[in-house]
């Protein structure tokens, strides 16, 4: 003999009631007016610049990939990835040292860090274009003696380039370093000490332990201070080093098209930090894993998942009754 479940035969679902309240959800019809005036207001300043006639369009796309703005676009990425290495590697160190239990070293790279973000960072590097005008030369010797060992001309050795490279990776490793002990100073103590009570050796236990745990921490900002770097190269046009902002300026100073070079420049630092903006990402992703039961999708997943929805998919299966069987 079978029964229905009770509410199953009245049509209602198993564990409902006829008290149970269907939520409805609130209109918000200023959601709507707001993006609404958002886009009215977006369409109005399109409009405004695609018809402006101080505009020349024409400029824009013929200095666009100009082989001078692209010779600029491939110095600006190499000052960027150089200084960013190098200041990475230099952090660390800079990091260890304030971590250190040794009163000197703590001290200096405390003045280290306070000396270099104290100070402008356009300063800095007119300061390291005007090094020949405190040292003629530079010597390598023992000090104190006399004694010499080389020595080259200043104006020489520091070219532009390379004291564009000195002032902004050495300004740079001042934040790193402090990004980098954040992330240190964020993993708990205690996973040091379980990993040595396992076993593990000092520098396994940094690798494999609190690493990748600090790297959480340090992704994020580490990420932004690449893109403020990749921007803040356009500051070594005031020691002439011919960037993608100076060959803008060089171009803009001959035709008189000052607007225009402006915004060859933005389309492609725009190009640029949105190309530095995807490896971050996905670091940040890999490096996210055990922090969330799901990690969000990616990008690609989004739009195939998007694509996927458009399609028609299998009818949904007949609903069934369910029913309990009761012995006699």
């Amino acid at each position: 003999m079978t029964a229905p479940l009770n509410g199953v035969a009245q049509g209602h679902p198993i564990g409902s009631t006829e008290d149970d309240i269907e939520a409805v959800p609130l209109r918000r019809p200023w959601r709507w007016i707001s993006a609404l005036i958002v886009l009215i207001l977006l369409a109005w300043f399109v409009v405004t610049i695609a018809t402006n006639p101080n505009l020349d369009f024409t400029t824009i796309g013929e200095f666009l990939f100009d082989p001078r703005i692209l010779s600029g676009v491939g110095l600006t990425l190499f000052i960027t990835v150089v200084s960013m290495v190098v200041s990475t590697l230099l952090a660390i160190v800079i990091a260890a040292m304030r971590l250190s239990s040794n009163p000197v070293l703590s001290s200096v790279s405390w003045f280290y860090v306070w000396a270099f973000r104290g100070t402008p960072q356009l300063v800095q590097i007119v300061l390291w274009g005007y090094l020949g005008l405190l040292f003629d030369k530079l010597r390598l010797g023992i000090p104190f003696t006399g004694i010499e060992f080389w020595s080259i001309d200043t104006n020489t050795l520091i070219t532009p380039l390379i004291a564009g490279l000195l002032a902004l990776t050495l300004n740079q490793a001042a934040y790193s370093s402090e990004i980098v002990r954040a992330g240190m100073v964020s993993v708990d103590e205690g996973q040091r000490e379980a990993a040595y009570s396992l076993g593990m050796s000092p520098v396994y236990t940094f690798r494999r332990v609190l690493l990748p745990q600090a790297m959480r921490v340090i992704i994020p900002p580490m990420g932004n201070e690449l893109i403020s770097m990749l921007k803040n190269t356009s500051l070594l046009s005031v020691i002439a080093v011919l960037e993608l902002y100076t060959q803008a300026s060089i171009i803009s100073s001959s035709n008189l098209k000052q607007v225009e070079l402006l915004i060859v420049v933005s389309a492609w630092y725009l190009f640029m930090t949105s190309l530095l903006s995807i490896p971050q990402y996905y670091l940040e992703r890999r490096f996210g894993r055990g922090t969330t039961r799901n990690l969000p999708p990616t990008p690609f997943q989004r739009l195939k998942a998007a694509v996927n929805n458009r399609k028609p998919g299998p009818e949904p299966a007949p609903a069934t009754t369910v029913t309990q069987v009761v012995g006699e």
